[in-house]
């Protein structure tokens, strides 16, 4: 009688890093953009160990806390930055690293009205992930407004850390865990 080992875990996935990259994908701005910079981290599962065939995705505002769909709360406007198109997505590779070009977004209104900390939305898709899970990226160097943000303050204060991104030489750094010890805060949508 044959035996068959395990099947993979890979349920969905490589595919991802295959077939839903785009060449200029990781360009949230131009390259060259003033103001511009690149947020970059490392994606890990919850034995710390890289993932190589990940896929984050980022939405943000522009700098003026606009965005160029119908569903902002005031209505959609043109970008303040030509070629600002909102919405990045980075492949990882070997080392488990991403990375998008962007800016820092401006502060855009919360349910209540008050405006909350500039942020950026992330989606995470890996192999065995039926379902992608969600994160922001907020700014370490944004302590006024941070401190001022309802989504930011509803999370445990020994976990905000996992949601800030801290400055590097050429942008910021934000390493996400899936699981296990320091993993990165999910929200549920």
């Amino acid at each position: 009688m044959t035996q068959l080992g395990t099947t993979p875990s890979q349920t969905v996935g490589p595919y991802l890093s295959i077939g839903l990259t785009w060449d200029d994908g990781v360009y949230v701005a131009p390259e060259g953009t003033p103001g511009g910079f690149w947020i970059r981290g490392r994606l890990t599962d919850g034995n710390g160990d890289v993932i190589p065939d990940g896929l984050i995705e980022t939405w943000q505002a522009d700098p003026e806390g606009r965005f160029d769909h119908p569903d902002d709360p005031r209505g959609a406007a043109a970008p303040s930055v030509e070629g600002f198109r909102g919405f990045g997505r980075s492949a990882t590779d070997a080392n488990g690293e991403w990375g998008v070009y962007t800016f820092k977004p401006g502060r855009v209104p919360g349910v209540d009205g008050a405006l909350q900390a500039p942020h950026i939305d992330v989606s995470v898709f890996a192999r065995g992930m039926l379902q992608r899970v969600v994160t922001r990226i907020y700014f370490a160097d944004e302590e006024a407004a941070n401190a001022s943000d309802a989504v930011l303050a509803s999370v445990p204060a020994e976990s905000r850390g996992t949601l800030l991104a801290t400055p590097t030489d050429d942008g910021y750094r934000f390493d996400i865990r899936l699981q296990g010890d320091g993993e990165t805060v999910f929200f549920a949508l």
